[in-house]
């Protein structure tokens, strides 16, 4: 009987949880509607690592012409955390949960949203695009966002990639070059998706 109350005293609190609560990830956090640069300034004063991709989008207004900087995820703000710590997340305002399913927050890839970041970090051009599924599928070899996989699409006769974050649903377009990008076989995909 002893034993049993020595062993359960040694475990910590931190010991009794699943190692993916311990470890930190890369979550998508969804926001209030147009909330987006508040909950980012409040992660930043509780000194939460956050990632708030933004563009620049040039609109006319009636006498003049304004230059914004606008999320390129409405709705949502990137946070890196162990599950242990969501509830410093989860109480701030403005901040609606951690995206997930069945109950539970999913964690995001982190090399593509570390590729995503390094590739905005050195001004790519990029820009929110509607969901796309379907279409010729390319991986980027090159550049600032290589090992990202995406569909390719022509627009004026330039080559752009739509990457998706499929959690979120959410996708964006860079241009980018041809030389930069190879195709992906359809037989990987079917393996991948398994």
């Amino acid at each position: 009987m002893t034993t049993l109350i020595t062993l359960a005293e040694d475990l910590s609190p931190a010991a009794l949880l699943p190692s993916s609560y311990l470890e930190e990830h890369w979550y998508a956090a969804y926001t209030c509607a147009n909330h987006e640069k508040r909950v980012a300034a409040e992660l930043q004063a509780r000194a939460v690592e956050h990632f708030l991709p933004l563009y620049s989008s040039a609109r006319r207004w009636k006498d003049r012409r304004v230059r914004l900087e606008l999320p390129l995820f409405p709705g949502y703000v990137f946070v890196r955390l162990a599950l242990r710590e969501k509830l410093r997340v989860l109480q701030i305002p403005s901040l609606v949960c951690l995206v997930g399913f069945n109950g539970q927050p999913a964690a995001l890839p982190d090399e593509e949203l570390e590729s995503l970041r390094s590739g905005l970090a050195l001004q790519l051009r990029v820009e929110p695009h509607p969901y796309l599924v379907a279409g010729r599928r390319v991986r980027v070899k090159s550049g600032p966002l290589a090992g990202l996989e995406g569909i390719l699409v022509r627009r004026k006769g330039k080559s752009r990639v739509v990457l998706s974050l499929d959690v979120i649903m959410r996708s964006i377009v860079a241009d980018l070059d041809v030389v930069d990008l190879e195709p992906i076989s359809q037989n990987r995909m079917a393996l991948k998706r398994r």
